[in-house]
């Protein structure tokens, strides 16, 4: 079985050809659209011990998150719910398992945006009241809050210089977030809609 692709709630928002982001680059904001890469989620009292039956690593703590090898990610939202996002060689084979008792899946039909640049914190501080800055001293912490009305899980990634921020939304919001994120970044110097995002 094959991993359907997702949808991105903004595809016909998007420029044929977006940029390719350079970490050389200095652009006071670059926004990228991950909407399509493979995810899912599994929660209950048996998720934790199921998922690393299979082999995932594990973050130890409620709202953290890990990097795994090739690219991807396990973010623990809350107790014992998680979120799974990467190859589709990842995800297909826990959408294939078995799952027992008190092991129970999450659609995750997310719209998944990057967001980096020069002031990006400007940006953040006029749709969110977290100060994202705090991630600085705890960088695998998952913040649930939210962005311009919209409940979002977001994370931090990458150095102090410069930082990438990921956050996912429910898809059926995802249309309005990017264009109110997009619209705010013009006014801050511009949005640049890139690739390659990811440190």
């Amino acid at each position: 079985m094959k991993t359907p692709l997702p949808l991105s709630p903004v595809h016909d928002l998007l420029p044929a050809t977006p940029a390719r982001f350079s970490a050389a680059d200095a652009d006071p904001l670059s926004i990228a659209d991950l909407s399509t890469l493979a995810r899912t989620g599994v929660k209950g009292p048996g998720a934790a011990a199921w998922l690393a039956a299979l082999g995932l690593p594990l973050p130890s703590e409620a709202n953290s998150w890990l990097a795994l090898d090739d690219g991807g990610l396990v973010a623990r939202l809350g107790n014992s719910e998680y979120l799974i996002e990467g190859k589709p060689e990842l995800v297909e084979p826990l959408l294939l398992a078995f799952r027992g008792p008190g092991v129970y899946p999450v659609l995750r039909q997310d719209a998944s945006f990057a967001l980096r640049g020069s002031r990006l914190d400007q940006l953040l501080l006029q749709v969110c009241n977290v100060d994202f800055r705090s991630l600085q001293t705890a960088p695998h912490q998952v913040v649930l809050t939210s962005m311009a009305g919209v409940g979002v899980t977001v994370l931090r990634m990458g150095g102090s210089a410069q930082p990438v921020y990921r956050l996912w939304c429910d898809g059926t919001y995802g249309l309005y977030l990017w264009e109110t994120l997009v619209g705010i970044a013009e006014e801050l110097g511009g949005a640049h809609i890139v690739l390659d995002i990811l440190p």
